[in-house]
């Protein structure tokens, strides 16, 4: 269940439920949480546990996975990068009954431009989704970042995670590379997103967490907050609540 250095190309079916918090309930469920939950032991440990996520995320010049058409509605693609890693994850995350299947592979930061050569090596570990981008027409559209405290814990019916995250970034982004996220508009500005990721159903201890703090389930999706937020589709409609823009509840450990 450790999101960094994990590098299985499959993934496991999982449920995750999303609650949007203000920064008071926040410290306290970070709290709750140091005193329960172990640091996941693959996250770059720095002070307070946290770590930066960056990803690429992909889309058609129609915004056809912005808008759900079609096959479209079933996966997102991204890129995903850890701190300064010189290791990048080539991501699709595919919904298919409710359910979220994750495949991602590894590779160098520097190989990112071999996913618009024209032409690939079947050997090579990045062919998979050199493929996937010409044959659904995919270019890089955005890049959201943001920063993450992971616990963990081991329970009877398998391993359990809570994420925090805070301080969403996006930036529109035309080529395959990252950019400086300081210069990105801020997404959810003043709120954290919280996210308890299980098997099965929700075991006893995030009930008690629910039940503690009185959270209610907010689906958000933070592609579809980025898009709408930096206008990058002109049918996007101006609509900041992320009620607005719901995401699957079941969903992949990652």
């Amino acid at each position: 269940m450790s999101p960094s250095t994990e590098q299985r190309e499959n993934r496991e079916f999982a449920a995750e439920t999303k609650f949007i918090l203000t920064p008071a309930v926040a410290a306290q469920v970070r709290n709750w949480a140091h005193a329960r939950l172990a640091p996941d032991p693959n996250a770059v440990i720095n002070q307070g546990n946290n770590y930066q996520i960056t990803s690429l995320y992909f889309d058609t010049d129609q915004f056809d996975v912005f808008h759900r058409r079609g096959s479209y509605r079933r996966a997102k693609y991204r890129i995903r990068r850890y701190d300064q890693s010189e290791i990048v994850f080539l991501e699709r995350k595919l919904k298919t009954r409710g359910l979220v299947t994750k495949r991602r592979s590894a590779i160098r930061l520097h190989e990112l431009s071999r996913l618009s050569e024209p032409e690939r090596l079947n050997t090579w570990p990045g062919y998979w989704y050199w493929q996937r981008l010409r044959l659904r027409r995919f270019r890089p559209v955005c890049q959201i970042s943001y920063e993450r405290i992971a616990r963990v814990a081991m329970t009877d019916r398998g391993p359990i995670r809570l994420t925090l995250d805070e301080g969403l970034r996006s930036a529109p982004v035309g080529d395959l590379g990252y950019v400086d996220d300081r210069w990105g508009l801020s997404l959810l500005e003043n709120r954290y997103i919280l996210e308890l990721k299980y098997f099965h159903e929700m075991p006893v201890l995030f009930k008690l967490l629910v039940e503690e703090f009185a959270l209610n389930p907010q689906p958000v999706s933070k592609y579809r907050l980025a898009v709408t937020a930096l206008g990058l589709t002109s049918e996007t409609t101006d609509r900041r609540n992320t009620s607005d823009y719901p995401d699957p509840v079941l969903c992949l450990i990652s």
